[in-house]
């Protein structure tokens, strides 16, 4: 695969969580949780992009989101689970990407805010549609989830490189 392949990135936000006494690391999915995982996933189908690559981070409840949305995917994708993912920065998340390897086109992250909605934000140069005015509207509530496209190698992905062309949430 070229560094020319238009390359996307999905950047999905964990499901609803509980908040048991136990550390945040381990904090499972609530009960909505566990609802809108799956329909997040179902929609993540229908966007029809067969991804290459899920990185997750290794936070219980984005495993357990992850377990439940990839079941609705057509195909399974490889699945690496991240512990740098947890209490990223949008620039270390950049930095984890820019780690990709270019064989990869479709990539799937699967992770916490403030992170994932400053990753978006940040990525986004440009954006199609109402996607970057539904997303500034909303925030990034949990089991959103934010597509984006941008060409050239993983390597070269920045703040603006980016194009917003799909922004959903469950309960919009």
């Amino acid at each position: 695969m070229s560094v020319d392949t238009p390359r996307r990135i999905v950047l999905l936000r964990h499901a609803k969580a509980d908040w048991p006494q136990t550390s945040d690391h381990e904090r499972p999915l609530a009960e909505r949780g566990r609802t809108d995982a799956p329909v997040a996933g179902r929609r993540l189908a229908d966007t029809g992009i067969g991804f290459d690559l899920a990185l997750c981070s290794t936070a219980l409840r984005t495993r357990e989101t992850w377990k439940l949305a990839v079941q609705e995917l057509p195909e399974r994708p490889k699945t690496v689970y991240e512990e740098r993912i947890y209490e990223a920065s949008p620039g270390e998340l950049i930095a984890l990407l820019n780690e990709t390897p270019d064989a990869v086109a479709d990539l799937l992250l699967v992770g916490h805010n403030p992170g994932m909605h400053g990753l978006a934000d940040i990525l986004t140069g440009r954006s199609e549609g109402d996607a970057l005015a539904r997303m500034n509207q909303v925030g990034f509530p949990t089991a959103a989830f934010a597509v984006l496209t941008f060409d050239g190698s993983w390597k070269s992905v920045e703040p603006g490189t980016g194009t917003l062309v799909d922004f959903w949430t469950p309960h919009a």
